[in-house]
């Protein structure tokens, strides 16, 4: 989806007919109980409720009982890359959308979801959004909602410099030089989001795309220097810490800003900070000039949801999938901590309960209403580019080399390996 309209494909969701999704529970007709497993990562809070989700599933179907496995982000990650590799995955499972080109570039790493849509009420979903998860043809995963990098401002401590919101590089830019004798940053956030976030400026000022339609690098060593340079001046001019140094409770303590963090995390990063009294707010997606917030940002999957291509139950699984997106009960347990659901029956639940409100809530809507989002390649998110990205961004920092010898081996890396 070039020049995605996520408002559009959002939208879309809540217009699906109630007749090709209505709230079914679908009731597993067999007499003896099959254990199926269900994995994830989050924080106690997704733990917590996504546990009481089961233990309703498992009553609901007396036949089933689901074993959970659960850890926070990098242990999570970690433990499936291993388990996915010896096709020990768990029958159901959270994955990430980067996993989809990584474990099943031509669609046989996970279940085709698509030859159980008699179970998995795949008419909650707009074909749009279900594209997410098609590889070669074969449905790999279901999105449970839209995801993008958003820019989240304390307005508190920004009004007590007499400053507006940032719109702009130059606002950041600006706003630094007032706050850095206080040591306050105006804009912090973890490696892979300044990433992005380096993305976007280097797009804007070239007008080149980093990736070409064919997912191939279309940046050359000079567009990649532009973004070295970018992040070592943000860092030089106290503008953002070094990525390294990130540490998010100086949000809460108001000695960051901002931070830059995903739609799905805009309840982690800023409710602390909203807890101690900050008034935080959901800023424009930074740009050259104001007239052009959104450009070069990109959307993707928050979250989706996966069926391993080895389980031995696919059609209990196929039920856990569907109860997970599309039931009252699920959404009522999850609310929009993943982020509004994409399921149109999970978001009429939300609405008739008036529980769409909050941060992350307001973060969502500001990526519905940005017709200018691009759809995100997963290889944006590859974690050997990432680390390459900030290996020479050290190098550069550190005065190792210049900017043009880091960019020369950025180029060359990424042309080697990929």
């Amino acid at each position: 989806m070039k020049k995605n309209k996520i408002l559009s494909v959002m939208c879309a969701c809540t217009l699906l007919s109630s007749a090709s999704c209505g709230n079914k529970v679908t009731v597993n007709k067999h007499h003896n109980q099959n254990e199926i497993t269900l994995s994830w990562w989050g924080n106690d809070t997704r733990n917590e409720y996504t546990i009481k989700a089961v233990e309703r599933f498992e009553e609901l179907h007396p036949d089933i009982k689901v074993k959970c496995s659960y850890s926070e982000w990098s242990g999570y990650e970690s433990r499936s890359r291993v388990q996915m590799n010896s096709d020990t995955e768990a029958d159901v499972m959270q994955i990430n959308f980067g996993w989809l080109s990584e474990y099943s570039p031509d669609g046989t790493g996970y279940y085709d979801i698509s030859t159980l849509s008699d179970i998995v009420n795949l008419g909650c979903f707009s074909e749009d959004i279900l594209d997410y998860g098609y590889i070669n043809g074969k449905l790999n995963a279901v999105p449970i909602a839209m995801n993008t990098e958003t820019v989240y401002i304390n307005k508190t401590v920004y009004s007590s410099y007499g400053l507006d919101i940032p719109r702009t590089w130059d606002d950041l830019f600006n706003a630094a030089k007032v706050m850095k004798k206080d040591g306050v940053y105006p804009l912090a956030g973890p490696l892979k989001s300044i990433w992005i976030y380096t993305i976007s400026y280097a797009e804007q000022t070239t007008g080149k795309n980093f990736l070409n339609s064919d997912g191939r690098l279309d940046f050359n060593q000079d567009d990649l220097k532009i973004m070295l340079d970018f992040y070592v001046k943000l860092v030089d001019e106290k503008v953002i810490p070094q990525v390294e140094y990130f540490d998010r409770l100086n949000i809460a303590s108001g000695t960051y800003a901002g931070v830059m963090a995903w739609v799905s995390d805009a309840s982690n990063y800023c409710n602390s900070a909203i807890e101690n009294g900050y008034k935080m707010t959901v800023a424009d997606y930074t740009a050259h000039t104001s007239e052009n917030c959104g450009k070069s940002w990109y959307a993707k999957p928050a979250t989706m949801y996966a069926i391993s291509k080895n389980t031995s139950h696919p059609e209990e699984s196929a039920m856990l999938l569907d109860f997970l997106l599309n039931s009252e009960d699920m959404a009522g347990f999850q609310g929009i901590e993943k982020g509004i659901p994409l399921s149109s029956s999970a978001r009429e639940y939300l609405e008739s309960e008036n529980l769409l409100e909050g941060i992350q809530y307001e973060a969502s809507l500001k990526m519905e209403s940005n017709d200018s989002m691009e759809k995100m390649n997963p290889f944006i998110e590859n974690d050997n580019l990432i680390d390459i990205f900030a290996k020479s961004c050290n190098l550069v920092l550190y005065e190792r080399s210049t900017s043009e010898e880091a960019a020369q081996i950025f180029y060359d890396e990424i042309k080697n390996k990929y």
